[in-house]
């Protein structure tokens, strides 16, 4: 068998590869590149583009002059011929992504706007009914302020910030305290809630919509792109599975 890879002392015959990546968990990685290519077969990029791509990532990274662009090649084996070719690929990959889903955004920003949307919040948690009622009357009657109490009584990590959490989008929250969140007024106190093993007292302090701003964007995007190449790839798994399968059977 031929040797197509010398590590060490070890050789390396085409027969072997798949296994080793198998093995190594860098099947997955292959196959999701392989399929890359397949689908970014209709989209070029001009020199132009791919020189002022290169140029945006030095500038990012701090890699300003030719000495420390050819350093940082160095460092990770790589020609200028082969970042280029690189970094031409990511253009398209991204021309792939905005002609694929680019006029599905809006509407899918809709879908998930209410997952995304920011809320700044206050938060007593206990596991005491009797605690949880006693501070939610002082809050309510401003017997003591909200964060003087969340320090003192609070039994999770929110009392080192007087009870404070955010902003964060409202799927980080228990989905029950989420749906409370969501439905409230800034300002809003709401009587303990059993929330698993917790009794909480929630007030939220501001609520902070998402906007479909270029981040956005790029971010919704990505999580097209991201969850149709996990299909394509869970489809690629289950056919080599079948094949497999249907040999080992004949």
């Amino acid at each position: 068998m031929t040797v197509i890879l010398q590590v060490g002392e070890r050789a390396i015959t085409a027969a072997e590869i798949l296994p080793l990546l198998a093995r190594y968990q860098l099947l997955p990685q292959l196959l999701r590149e392989l399929l890359l290519d397949q689908v970014i077969t209709p989209y070029t990029c001009t020199s132009e583009e791919t020189a002022q791509a290169c140029q945006q990532f030095y500038a990012q990274n701090q890699l300003g002059s030719e000495a420390a662009q050819q350093a940082w090649l160095s460092q990770r084996q790589m020609t200028s011929e082969e970042f280029e070719a690189r970094t031409e690929r990511g253009l398209r990959i991204e021309k792939f992504k905005q002609a694929t889903w680019g006029i599905k955004l809006e509407s899918y920003f809709l879908q998930r706007k209410g997952q995304m949307d920011k809320v700044i919040y206050s938060l007593i948690r206990t596991q005491d009914v009797g605690i949880a009622q006693e501070l939610y009357f002082r809050v309510q009657e401003g017997e003591q302020s909200f964060a003087d109490l969340a320090r003192e009584y609070s039994q999770g990590p929110e009392a080192q910030t007087g009870g404070l959490i955010g902003p964060v989008e409202l799927s980080t929250p228990h989905p029950q305290l989420a749906k409370v969140l969501a439905m409230s007024q800034p300002g809003q106190l709401w009587p303990p809630t059993q929330l698993g093993e917790w009794v909480v007292i929630v007030r939220l302090e501001k609520f902070i919509p998402a906007q479909l701003d270029e981040p956005m964007r790029q971010r919704l995007l990505n999580e097209l792109f991201n969850n149709w190449l996990q299909e394509q790839l869970n489809q690629i798994n289950s056919a080599n599975t079948l094949g497999a399968v249907a040999t080992s059977a004949s």
